[in-house]
């Protein structure tokens, strides 16, 4: 039997189809395999300085849930961990499955899903970055996706994921959950094979408390400063710097200052990404103190901006690590 299937919502698919009746029958000899880096779970952990332990809980949840939030404090590298966390679920760097955007109060449906917008005749239908992303996965259904959102709590989240509440939990995606867009007449699903990956900075105190109805279809996970890993000790090892050593071990003790806080917790304290990319040949008094001074204080001095004599306490103890 033969049937007739609309593509019209495959843009990569029938901007090939058009390619071919347009150009001829391709040779499969000119067909250009793409072959992408491998990436390892050891180059992972030379990069990423978390546990094993903790990265073996990311992705049984994210499995599991298919929506996690990475939350932590500015610092942890949360949004450096999110695409090298795809990546090394993948096995390889291929960039075509994996996505990122940005939430921020200008973000809307129309940008996320779909939505009218101007044209040069008037007003034009434009499909989102997810739309695309999701049906781009679904022809691909034997590889898994993964769509990563950067301050995902910086959005208004029920204007943005709209119908889409709904279509991201775990035991509500695929074919036979198809809802109607709020712009067209389309059924819309989305496939089992894509994973979200949203990022929240909890020290962010101007931001309201995440939707409830959002949060229950998400896992969440707090990303620790990873001064304790495996692979910051092989860092600061490699760096054989006394100053950054007492630098270092300064921060850890601010840290539990700062955790130990009513008013911060574990979600304030300095995260380890301040002291990355560091290389031992050019590692100068001058950048350890433009850390110090111009990214450590000013944040001390918003943490406690009701309490100067810590700030002063701290900052002299910052200053004196790196004398």
């Amino acid at each position: 039997m033969k049937t007739l299937t609309d593509i019209t919502n495959y843009p990569d698919f029938l901007e090939k189809v058009l390619s071919v009746f347009e150009g001829g029958k391709e040779d499969p000899e000119d067909v250009k395999v793409i072959n992408y880096p491998k990436y390892t779970l050891e180059e992972f952990f030379n990069q990423v300085y978390i546990s094993e332990e903790s990265y073996n809980d990311i992705v049984g949840v994210l499995e599991n849930k298919k929506n996690i939030i990475l939350q932590g404090a500015s610092g942890v590298g949360k949004t450096y961990i999110a695409k090298r966390l795809a990546y090394s679920i993948m096995g390889e760097k291929d960039v075509n499955r994996v996505m990122m955007v940005q939430f921020h109060q200008s973000y809307s449906y129309e940008d996320f899903v779909m939505g009218f917008r101007p044209s040069a005749t008037g007003f034009e239908l434009k499909k989102g970055a997810f739309y695309n992303f999701c049906k781009k996965a679904e022809i691909d259904s034997d590889n898994k996706y993964f769509f990563i959102i950067d301050e995902i709590n910086r959005g208004n989240l029920s204007k943005i994921f709209g119908e889409l509440f709904m279509l991201i939990e775990n035991d509500k995606r695929g074919n036979k959950n198809k809802l109607q867009l709020l712009y067209s007449d389309e059924m819309f699903y989305v496939p089992e094979n894509v994973y979200i990956i949203g990022m929240m900075n909890t020290a962010d105190r101007s931001l309201a408390m995440m939707d409830y109805a959002l949060r229950r279809r998400f896992a969440f996970f707090n990303i620790a400063p990873g001064f304790d890993s495996e692979g910051f000790k092989a860092y600061k090892t490699d760096l054989d710097n006394s100053k950054f050593d007492s630098l270092i071990a300064c921060v850890q003790e601010l840290n539990k200052k700062i955790a130990s806080d009513e008013s911060l917790g574990d979600g304030f304290c300095i995260g380890h990404s301040y002291f990355c990319n560091l290389e031992k040949e050019d590692i100068t008094d001058a950048k350890l103190h433009a850390i110090v001074d111009y990214e450590l204080i000013p944040m001390l001095k918003e943490y406690w901006f009701d309490e100067p004599l810590k700030v002063t306490e701290w900052s002299d103890n910052l200053r004196r690590a790196i004398k």
